[in-house]
């Protein structure tokens, strides 16, 4: 009984975990904070232009993991 509700819990924590919206999101994030600005000083962009892509690359990153509300669902399905 309880191993069941252990591999049952394991179950629902790995559907809420979206492992590549995980590695989409940091990977923007990374980008925005290293190589954008590494590249607008390579090419000699503006500080507002390279202020403007990090922010859209930081907003990016946080639509891209942003969880959707899976447990809802669930408990939904199980008040049925």
């Amino acid at each position: 009984m309880a191993q069941e509700l252990i591999a049952s819990n394991y179950v629902a924590t790995a559907e809420q975990i979206n492992t590549g919206a995980l590695m989409l999101g940091a990977g923007l994030a990374l980008t925005s904070m290293i190589l954008v600005p590494a590249l607008a000083m390579r090419l000699g962009l503006s500080a507002s232009l390279t202020g403007a892509l990090r922010i859209a690359l930081m907003k990016a990153s946080n639509r891209a993991t942003t969880v959707k509300p899976v447990v809802v669902d669930t408990q939904q399905r199980l008040l049925r």
